[in-house]
């Protein structure tokens, strides 16, 4: 199951740490099989608003995504963007191929 770490960045403070940051990011992904399948650029709010730069990089797995998040060298340049860089990170597990809405809809409905 692929799993995503998504950046809801609301405050980003130009610096020479931050593109540091992102100078070396992709080499603390690429033995974790990470990559870039969003990384910032123009949101088009469809409903409500969105004030942040999104980040979405894709892994094969959770295991892979938590065990880049915590590997030194993604640690060693964490600091570079936290200490310029406002808003929140996460890990989350996609859905399979086979995923089908109305199941989750079934559960909803089972909870009312």
């Amino acid at each position: 199951m692929p799993a995503y770490a998504i950046g809801h960045f609301t405050s980003v403070r130009p610096h020479p740490d931050v593109i540091a940051y992102v100078e070396r990011i992709q080499a603390t992904l690429d033995p974790y099989s990470g990559r870039f399948l969003i990384h910032g650029g123009p949101v088009e709010a469809m409903e409500g608003e969105c004030g942040a730069e999104l980040v979405v990089i894709e892994f094969p797995g959770k295991d892979e995504a938590r065990a880049w998040y915590n590997s030194p060298g993604y640690q060693e340049i964490l600091r570079l963007r936290t200490r310029h860089v406002d808003g929140d990170a996460f890990l989350i597990e996609g859905v399979g191929p086979d995923y089908d809405p109305a199941r989750k809809g079934e559960v909803l409905r089972r909870s009312l």
